[in-house]
């Protein structure tokens, strides 16, 4: 079988700092029509990098080649024999469980679940022995761990089915922890030490420890107008919040979520375990229903953390 291998240049930016140049780089390739994000990543599986940020590649050329069993290619069985072993993740669950009569935010009705076939009566319709359950949901877009689109805001803006998979899944992820700082704003000060870039920030603020309360909606975190701002001029792809609202409820004018989405980036309320993940290095994931028409949809929301290589 016909094989292909890519050479490029390469430079790598990482979340905890620094970069590093490549000229001429080979890799292994699974066949002649790789996209270049797919390039890079076989770029830093095959050096076994970990905490890339961004990876630009220039003067890529594929061409047929046997492969040479480059790390994280195509001939890879998961280690390199003369490197580590490949990096692995745990996944972190950063969503609410959704259950009938919740409260998400204080006002709003919580979710119907109710049987529209029972496993009673759906043993007349199937063979002896086998049965099912279809329930019926009722229920606000804004319920448990959900997702804003532009569309929330404006109506010109992308819907849910409107936005791309790129700002939704697999972003890498800068922790921003205010827990503890007695502040309720997040603001320019609290985000200035970090390097953004295009990634998914997520404000720990420990407001998600009141839950299911109703202090969860009292005096509650938010992040300011300015904050919003510097993010999107950061680039920030993705930002979300473990507390009851982006925004300053009191403020009617919904600064974040206006600047946020007038700019594309969607948002995410009520997330819950920011404090499992590192400042750095993991990688967001939250991504809802291709609905049209629709702005809000709750999310599975979740990250992948390094984990320590098996000996």
């Amino acid at each position: 079988m016909t094989q292909y291998r890519a050479e490029m240049d390469a430079e790598v930016t990482f979340s905890n700092g620094g970069r590093l140049r490549a000229e001429g780089f080979r890799v292994d390739l699974p066949g002649p029509e790789c996209s270049q994000a797919e390039i890079a990543e076989l770029l830093v599986a095959s050096l076994g990098l970990l905490m890339a940020q961004d990876v630009r590649l220039s003067s890529v050329s594929v061409f047929q080649e046997p492969h040479k069993g480059t790390r994280g290619g195509p001939s890879d069985a998961g280690r390199s024999v003369a490197g580590p072993p490949v990096q692995r993740w745990r996944l972190v669950e950063l969503s609410h469980p959704i259950s009938a009569g919740m409260t998400t935010y204080p006002g709003l009705p919580g979710p119907e679940l109710t049987p529209h076939l029972t496993r009673e009566a759906s043993r007349a319709v199937y063979a002896p022995g086998t049965e099912f359950a279809i329930d019926r949901v009722s229920m606000l877009g804004n319920t448990g761990t959900y997702l804003d689109s532009p569309y929330h805001r404006y109506p010109e803006g992308a819907d849910l089915a409107g936005l791309p998979l790129e700002s939704l899944v697999d972003l890498p992820c800068v922790v921003v922890r205010t827990l503890g700082s007695r502040a309720r704003a997040v603001d320019v000060g609290a985000l200035a030490a970090h390097e953004v870039g295009p990634s998914a920030v997520l404000l720990h603020t420990g407001g998600d420890r009141h839950w299911g309360t109703p202090a969860y909606a009292e005096q509650a975190p938010y992040l300011t107008e300015a904050g919003a701002r510097w993010l999107v001029e950061h680039g920030a792809r993705l930002v979300g919040i473990d507390a009851v609202n982006i925004d300053d409820t009191a403020d009617g004018a919904r600064p974040a979520h206006s600047i946020l989405l007038a700019a594309g980036v969607p948002v995410v309320e009520h997330l819950t375990g920011l404090g499992q993940l590192p400042p750095a290095g993991a990688r967001f994931s939250a991504a809802p229903p291709l609905f049209t028409g629709l702005g809000t949809f709750p999310v599975r929301a979740y990250a992948a953390v390094p984990a320590p290589p098996e000996a």
